[in-house]
């Protein structure tokens, strides 16, 4: 009898590939004749182009082509604009995307200029080397409260000043909730910048079959089908003229669904333009240059709130780093806007921010995709409230949460999907209180840290509560199909980097045709498989990907059911899948193998019957009229050596509320690759810059990456509201991990250090600047 495989803790299918070394990633792709890139990059934050001598590396042997912003022509063009901005009610928005190569002036340290193709990356490197561009440098662009005063040098000087964008929005009048406050919290926090840092860099292959004029590319992206379409656009190809395959992506974290990076469209013209297949792969030092960053944002925050702890208003105006250029949109500040609200009951909200060109690499989103900075802001602001009151901090959380029975939850504002931000389910006490149960809070607060702390021990513990956005649309889709061997196909256009796809894909899909995981093959990312698809981001694949699964295999199961029953000669009701077989139930004898079924619905001889159609498969797509609200609470012990300010985390508890589980498994192991992240992000990644923009510290030497050392083991808990959005009832866990763990360090902290009246607000912190702030008189 087939088992349910939806909500069981299924080791990973794509598991031995991997770790046996036999899966494909973009470095593993060699076509015989293949030439190698590598680019010169800019020096300068800020500098215009005045020459380039080229003559050195054009004359080197093993050199076949160098070339410039001039040598593109007609190609030379600015990277789409991947997201407008919201219609939000007051916008002013400066597009200004970056060519493939820069023309006339640089505007960060590593955009590239020059592009050289060899017989081996060895020669291009060391041609690339021999370059000398004439730069007349420019003062930089680098502070946020800098780029706005009126002496500051202008990153595009067209846009008359360095804002790329304003955006105000409101819910209610937050004016008037201040005025009837007993209390109001001020404070400015600062969320600095970090890089994604995965463990595959960025690649691209690309080969042009000039005799089927067909352009084949890997790319190690989280868009496969969105980079296909534009790539068909760019050189004049029908989109069938075109194939790009993400094949297995070591870490793409929302960097790598950027698009068009300049290295993506240049690779296929290279190719095309040669009639040779051309490689590139980033090294780690462009990784840290030219893969776009994120987190940079400067706070003035404040909270409104009665003498009994009731949440009057917030207002929040901020000032975020886009870098030098703005191609992603403003998904990363909205979704600071829109997820500083968490899952409390905000009456009135004021939230205001300015995206600033910088000399700095560009920003997109980066695993929580400005998440963080709205969860550290309301969480600060709760726990400096909760002094003030004399309350306990749970408990102000606890009284200000949206009730079960409110939802669905509308907050007015306009959400990165462009509709309003309306959380579609929740239970938030429940969550948490089995967080406190499982980190212990009574027992700790009232007996454990007093004796502790009577033997000089630093130690605290803090408990921080979210809310994530998931699973918006517009769409995914899904192909399912029974073949006549009995096996089952699914194709979807998602990528994959990790998230476990080729399981909980096969999960849904067992259930409906009552077949073994064993026989199901997963396609992804492939547009020669499947061609229309959005990509693999926001934490929306399950729900989103995962709902086409589920519909399309529903409709070949209503295929088999009703072939079955003119088999067997039975009702349809009377059909049951079990294990590759369609048969009657409660007489097991009586059945028919789905492979013939596959067979009959795809005969050689004869005629299709007027409407039906051949072959027992389905595609479906799923678009949800908007995104799923997940939930949760990370609790921490920590202890601070009072010496060296060294952290040890004694405990740590994630509980999360994505609705049912696929895979137990997969949803634990996305949470401890968030909260990992998390933890850098919080305690030992920032990315420093000077006042000139060079960037300091790119290399691993010198930007602290958390290690299976500094990452504790985790306890999890889970908590299940169905969301009603999706037939499965299933919301994402891809970010929820790494969201919150920023204001529950600050909050820890605090309470580890109670004696020095330190308070925490910023991020990221480190044992030097947690000296500095303790020590130093920094706090």
């Amino acid at each position: 009898m087939t088992t349910k495989s939806f909500g069981q803790r299924i080791k990973r299918n794509e598991d031995p590939q991997l770790l046996t070394g036999r899966a494909q990633f973009v470095d593993d792709v060699h076509i015989p004749g293949m030439l190698h890139v590598a680019f010169k990059r800019s020096d300068y934050a800020h500098a215009r182009i005045t020459g380039i001598d080229l003559e050195a590396a054009k004359s080197m042997p093993g050199v076949v082509a160098v070339y410039t912003a001039e040598d593109l022509g007609d190609f030379w063009q600015p990277s789409p604009l991947l997201v407008p901005p919201p219609p939000a009610e007051h916008v002013v928005f400066n597009k200004r995307t970056s060519g493939q190569l820069a023309r006339s002036k640089v505007r960060f340290v590593g955009e590239a200029i020059v592009m050289v193709v060899a017989e081996s990356r060895y020669l291009a490197e060391d041609a690339a080397e021999t370059i000398i561009v004439d730069y007349e440098p420019l003062d930089a662009v680098v502070g946020l409260e800098a780029a706005l005063t009126e002496d500051s040098a202008l990153v595009h000087e067209d846009v008359g000043s360095n804002i790329g964008a304003h955006v105000i929005q409101r819910k209610g009048d937050y004016d008037t909730a201040r005025a009837q406050a007993d209390l109001v919290i001020s404070r400015r926090l600062l969320y600095d910048r970090g890089t994604a840092a995965p463990m595959e860099t960025r690649g691209v292959v690309a080969h042009y079959d000039h005799l089927a004029r067909h352009l084949t590319v890997w790319d190690s992206t989280q868009a496969p089908i969105p980079i296909r379409n534009g790539l068909a656009a760019m050189f004049g190809l029908s989109e069938r003229q075109v194939r790009v395959i993400a094949p297995f992506v070591g870490g793409g974290f929302g960097p790598k669904v950027m698009m068009f990076y300049p290295e993506e469209t240049l690779v296929p013209w290279a190719a095309i333009k040669l009639e040779r297949p051309v490689k590139w792969i980033e090294d780690r030092l462009e990784n840290f240059y030219a893969m776009t960053h994120e987190r940079g944002q400067l706070h003035d925050s404040e909270i409104a709130l009665t003498k009994e702890g009731k949440i009057l208003g917030v207002k929040d105006v901020f000032l975020h780093d886009t870098g030098a250029y703005i191609p992603y949109g403003l998904t990363v500040p909205i979704n600071t806007q829109c997820t500083l609200l968490g899952p409390y009951v905000v009456p009135h909200y004021y939230t205001e921010f300015k995206a600033l060109f910088t000399n700095k690499t560009v920003v997109t989103p980066y695993r929580g995709a400005g998440r963080q900075h709205g969860v550290f802001v309301m969480e600060r602001l709760l726990d400096i409230a909760a002094k003030e009151l004399g309350m306990d901090p749970l408990e102000l959380r606890r009284i200000n949460f949206i009730q079960p029975e409110q939802f669905p939850w509308c907050n007015e504002i306009i959400y990165q999907d462009f509709t309003k931000l309306t959380y579609d389910s929740g239970n938030y006490e429940p969550v948490l209180d089995k967080a406190m149960r499982m980190i212990g809070w009574d027992e700790w607060r009232q007996n454990e840290q007093p004796r502790l702390r009577a033997e000089g021990r630093k130690v605290g513990i803090g408990l921080v509560m979210y809310v994530e956005g998931t699973g918006i649309g517009p769409y995914e889709g899904a192909r399912v199909q029974v073949e006549t061997t009995g096996k089952v196909t699914i194709v979807t256009g998602i990528g994959t980097q990790g998230q476990g796809h080729y399981t909980s894909f096969a999960q849904i899909a067992a259930d409906a045709l009552g077949v073994p995981m064993k026989d199901i093959y997963i396609s992804t990312g492939d547009t020669g498989q499947f061609s229309w698809g959005v990509g693999t981001f926001a934490s929306r694949g399950a729900v989103v990907a995962g709902s086409a699964v589920y519909s399309a295999a529903q409709m070949v199961r209503e295929k088999a059911l009703k072939q079955a029953a003119e088999h067997l000669e039975a009702s349809e009701a009377d059909i049951e899948l079990v294990d590759g077989f369609a048969q009657v139930r409660g007489a097991p004898g009586a059945r028919v193998p789905l492979a013939t079924l596959a067979a009959s619905a795809n005969p050689l001889r004869g005629a299709v019957r007027p409407g039906t159609e051949p072959g027992l498969e389905a595609t479906a797509y799923f678009g949800p009229q908007m995104g799923t609200t997940a939930s949760g609470a990370h609790a921490m012990i920590v202890e601070v050596d009072p010496e060296t300010y060294q952290l040890k985390i004694l405990k740590y508890v994630v509980v999360h509320d994505c609705g049912p589980l696929i895979n137990p498994l997969i949803v634990d192991g996305q949470v401890h690759g968030g909260v990992a992240q998390g933890i850098g992000n919080a305690f030992y990644e920032q990315l420093i810059y000077d006042e000139t923009g060079q960037l300091l510290n790119a290399s691993f030497m010198d930007y602290l990456l958390p290690t299976s050392t500094d990452v504790p083991r985790m306890e999890l808990g889970h908590e299940e509201t169905p969301s009603p959005l999706n037939p499965l009832g299933v919301k994402g866990a891809g970010e929820a991990g790494a969201i919150p763990v920023g204001p529950l360090f600050a909050q820890a902290l605090e309470d580890a250090l109670i004696d020095s009246g330190l308070e925490i607000l910023e991020i990221p912190l480190s044992p030097s600047r947690l000296w500095e702030l303790v020590e130093g008189g920094d706090a």
